[in-house]
């Protein structure tokens, strides 16, 4: 994976974040920089030790899934992102709170990243390519970027949130849900040889 579609994946995998950041904002009367920040860093910190945790659990399944790695790596791309459109056309209003504690943030920190854990999991069947280096240093300059896109995507969806409401929420859903199939039909166009970046 180079580094073009690594940060598309970073922006898909943020968007559920981006939707629960604007609920967060709108329920905020007086948005200050500190409640941006600590929503960026939940929602940042938990996209980039997700992938992480799926990829030490991949490597160790590797041996068993690599001839099948690119479908595999599809199959989840391809859930994942139908899930998260599924998720954009569904009505159902989620009850906005300000609430910024432990127990708010990280249930809602774990609920937007589960997505990431099997993302790591492709990263153990399609390596990436970052920098110069072995997998795992690779790997951990993809989760690094994973986090830090999320964290700035999440602080801004506060703002965005606070200002506009969730007028952006489900179209952000929808496009992240997209890029992520797409990501994964570029991965098997790649192992047949049909497409290579």
């Amino acid at each position: 994976m180079d580094i073009i579609s690594l940060l598309l994946l970073a922006v898909g995998l943020s968007m559920d974040a981006f939707a629960v950041a604007v609920c967060k904002g709108l329920a905020m009367p007086k948005l200050k920089l500190r409640h941006m920040l600590i929503v960026g860093a939940w929602f940042g910190g938990f996209q980039a030790l997700m992938p992480m945790t799926g990829y030490l659990l991949g490597r160790r399944f590797i041996a068993l899934i690599d001839s099948v790695a690119p479908w595999v790596a599809f199959v989840l791309l391809l859930v994942i992102g139908g899930n998260m459109i599924r998720e954009s056309f569904c009505k159902n209003e989620t009850d906005a709170t300000d609430a910024l504690g432990f127990k708010t943030m990280f249930l809602m920190a774990v609920a937007t990243s589960i997505d990431a854990l099997a993302v790591g999991i492709t990263f153990a069947c399609v390596p990436v390519a970052v920098i110069k280096g072995n997998a795992l240093i690779n790997t951990a300059a993809a989760v690094l970027i994973i986090g830090a896109v999320t964290f700035v995507i999440s602080a801004a969806g506060v703002k965005v949130g606070n200002i506009f409401g969730t007028r952006y929420k489900n179209k952000a859903e929808f496009a992240g849900g997209l890029i992520l199939i797409l990501l994964g039909v570029k991965i098997l166009l790649e192992h047949f040889g049909i497409i290579s970046f």
